[in-house]
């Protein structure tokens, strides 16, 4: 950061993701964002960077890869790393859940069964729901997301970097979620499972840090009786979006990365 910039701007704070980042359908909508990223003013990036003063840049957009945050385009917005410009003081990052159909699986066992009966729209919903190939997902997901960490700290080397892991969705183990079936949510509890210590092992291998949402959201699942996040609802793109996190579990998040950006 150069003096002139250093003695007129806060500091700067970009933040990466997909849409357990960004808050789909959390009003109000942030202000310039393209409508396909559902990104909210009230998402946990906004909301950290008002705690922490700092001076936020936020491109998180739901549907997000890790291709989308490294080298591919979405929806005519650039690779979202092509925005750091190595003076960051802190740069947060979820991402991953995409990738291994986490929320996407959630959606498919949600939808009425017949549609699986549909060429093509059929095939993939049964993929989704798969345990082999949400296993075949959690086993490259690892290499992408300690791409991520390498990418992160050689472009912005002065910053805090943290991997913000998935706020927990389903309640433990042998508690019904409706309407979701028993082995969907068991397999939904490993893929997130699987996810956050992937988050955690390509944080470690790149010099990077953790906010451990799902841990501290493990009472506030979206069956519970203070939910972080929303269970299966309606699909209507006004609503808060099904199986994302809630301005609660915004809010929550916010704090969780204004306590760990405190500490030395």
């Amino acid at each position: 950061m150069n003096e002139e910039r250093s003695r007129n701007q806060a500091p700067r704070y970009v933040a990466l993701g997909s849409s357990m980042a960004a808050g789909p359908g959390i009003k109000p909508r942030a202000a310039g964002s393209p409508l396909a990223a559902g990104r909210s003013a009230r998402n946990y990036p906004h909301l950290a960077a008002e705690r922490l003063g700092l001076d936020l840049i936020d491109v998180t957009y739901s549907g997000a890869t890790t291709a989308n945050v490294l080298r591919e385009r979405q929806r005519g917005a650039p690779p979202q790393v092509d925005v750091l410009d190595g003076t960051e003081e802190l740069v947060t990052v979820t991402i991953g859940g995409n990738d291994v159909g986490y929320v996407p699986l959630l959606f498919a066992a949600a939808l009425p069964s017949v549609l699986r009966a549909i060429p093509v729209l059929g095939d993939r919903l049964r993929e989704l729901l798969d345990p082999a190939a949400r296993g075949v997902a959690l086993n490259q997901v690892g290499a992408a997301l300690r791409d991520i960490g390498q990418v992160l700290r050689q472009r912005s080397p002065r910053a805090r970097i943290l991997f913000v892991d998935y706020l927990t969705l389903l309640p433990p183990a042998g508690t019904p979620a409706p309407p979701l079936p028993r082995d969907v949510a068991d397999l939904g509890r490993l893929v997130a499972q699987r996810l956050a210590q992937e988050t955690l092992d390509a944080a470690t291998a790149t010099g990077c840090e953790v906010v451990h949402a799902a841990a501290a959201s493990r009472d506030h699942h979206a069956w519970s009786a203070d939910p972080w996040t929303i269970g299966a609802g309606s699909l209507l793109p006004w609503r808060p979006k099904p199986f994302h996190p809630n301005a609660a579990g915004m809010r929550a998040v916010a704090g969780l990365i204004a306590s760990r950006f405190a500490q030395p």
